[in-house]
């Protein structure tokens, strides 16, 4: 519709005068409409950030945490690694009696007790933990080949270039009991798996490293 008053030729004084009031009212709704519709722009402009922020934030919460959860068996402080305590609930172990020291963070060639690793665990901390033999007969089989060697060695870089990326709270370390090549902790949650996997060793440390659990 045209913006301009244009009056065709031939009308009466009284039908002019209509066709003028019917123009300028039709000038009104469009205006009308128009503004209506810039004010729904600027609510849905103001609003869909917020809403689409929440659902984000929504999804995030609800996102399923990574690794299984194991049942807390509590933070029972020991007075030496040879004191009786109940049996663990998973391997590695995820929570439980423990002693009051902790094993230093970082990289280590040496395996670390269970009573040690879990006051790492209780103080936010994750325990990434391998076992090259994983499957194999070691009463059978002497001593690993040289493939399996290189295999092993490569494991182990891998892992340890995800660790060193984290100066604190994280722990690398050999676990010979383990029955998988890999196994990652924190307190009460755990994942093992076969193959190396670097975003799936990643999110198990974002998700679970720098949590404090002395109130469990």
């Amino acid at each position: 519709m045209s913006n301009e008053l244009i009056i065709p030729e031939g009308l009466s004084k009284k039908k002019r005068k209509i066709f003028k009031r019917n123009f300028y009212r039709q000038q009104q709704l469009g205006q009308i409409k128009k503004n209506r519709i810039k004010r729904y722009c600027l609510i849905l402009g103001v609003c869909f950030p917020i809403l689409a922020g929440g659902y984000l934030i929504f999804r995030q919460i609800n996102k399923p945490l990574p690794g299984l959860f194991v049942p807390s068996q509590g933070n029972k402080h020991l007075q030496n690694i040879s004191e009786a305590h109940e049996a663990y609930n998973s391997l590695p172990p995820t929570s439980g009696s423990h002693l009051g020291s902790k094993a230093n963070w970082g990289i280590t060639a040496t395996p670390i007790p269970d009573e040690l690793q879990i006051h790492n665990l209780e103080d936010g901390g994750v325990m990434v933990q391998y076992n090259c033999t994983s499957g194999n007969d070691t009463a059978t089989e002497a001593t690993p080949s040289a493939q399996e060697q290189d295999a092993c060695q490569r494991l182990i870089d891998q892992l340890a270039n995800i660790v060193e990326k984290y100066p604190d709270k994280v722990v690398l370390a050999p676990y010979p009991r383990l029955d998988s090549r890999i196994a990652l902790t924190a307190w009460t949650r755990i994942d093992k798996f076969g193959d190396f996997d670097e975003s799936r060793i990643v999110m198990f440390i974002e998700a679970f490293r720098g949590i404090d659990h002395h109130k469990d």
